[in-house]
């Protein structure tokens, strides 16, 4: 499960490059969290597009994550890209006066999609492509709000495990303490991505590598020493986020179907 970094670094960042000169674009936007992910995204950018074509929107509830704002900016100024700060209370805190709810999860997504309805607004004001923060790991046991942080236009560090990505992100030169920091979707005060998760990323990036890489059975890998009901707890997050790894289904009802039968970017000259 190691990777090349300084190969993958060249990788990733023609990627990027690629990808928005396919589309007509020349600028990059991403959401700037203070965490390791976006920090890495924001990174490759820079290097893929240059400091003046990315942008940098860091989105805050309130007051109750100073120290991830703190850690945003300052590698904002790190990377000397442009940024703002804009507080999402204001919205998401109008919704729910209408809408009250004692379910932290439902808060949580309301304020993932608040963050991505704002970059696309500035996607728009800037002609800027988004630029997607999640990574393998989230996308493979469905660890990500659906038009929330999951929505991008591309998404760099897709086949990326957490535990990956981490080594990447040395290889980068991020701070230290952006790397030492423990993951957290800044949703509420005191929330980790691993407590909810309920293990470590390095135990879930060492199940997901043998279930999914390797293909081996669920018995196989119980037998490496690993738990058998983490294992199964994996087997089942994945196939029960299958729904957020896909386009919706369309009904298929002519002879070429978005899909379906229409697989190409676009027709050529017609």
């Amino acid at each position: 499960m190691t990777i090349n970094p300084r190969f993958v670094e060249k990788v990733l960042t023609a990627f990027i490059r690629q990808e928005l000169s396919r589309f007509g674009f020349k600028n990059g936007i991403l959401g700037l969290s203070g965490g390791l992910d976006s920090a890495v995204s924001a990174s490759l950018a820079v290097r893929a597009l240059g400091a003046s074509h990315v942008i940098a929107l860091i989105l805050p509830y309130g007051t109750s994550f100073s120290r991830d704002v703190r850690d945003a900016k300052e590698l904002a100024e790190r990377l000397r890209i442009r940024s703002r700060v804009i507080d999402i209370a204001p919205m998401v805190d109008a919704y729910f006066s209408g809408h009250p709810t004692r379910r932290l999860v439902l808060k949580g997504n309301k304020m993932a999609r608040e963050r991505m309805s704002i970059l696309y607004d500035y996607s728009e004001r800037e002609k800027a492509l988004i630029i997607g923060t999640s990574n393998k790991t989230e996308l493979l046991i469905g660890y990500g709000t659906i038009h929330g942080d999951m929505a991008c236009a591309i998404n760099p560090l897709g086949d990326l495990y957490k535990t990956q990505i981490r080594e990447l992100g040395r290889t980068l030169g991020l701070p230290p303490k952006i790397l030492r920091k423990k993951p957290t979707a800044g949703l509420w005060p005191g929330q980790t991505d691993e407590d909810e998760i309920g293990m470590s990323y390095a135990e879930v990036d060492r199940i997901l590598y043998h279930l999914v890489d390797l293909r081996e059975t669920r018995r196989e890998i119980a037998g490496r020493s690993i738990d058998r009901r983490k294992v199964e707890r994996i087997a089942s997050l994945i196939r029960c986020s299958e729904f957020k790894r896909k386009l919706p289904p369309i009904a298929k009802i002519s002879v070429r179907s978005v899909g379906h039968d229409f697989l190409y970017p676009y027709d050529r000259d017609r």
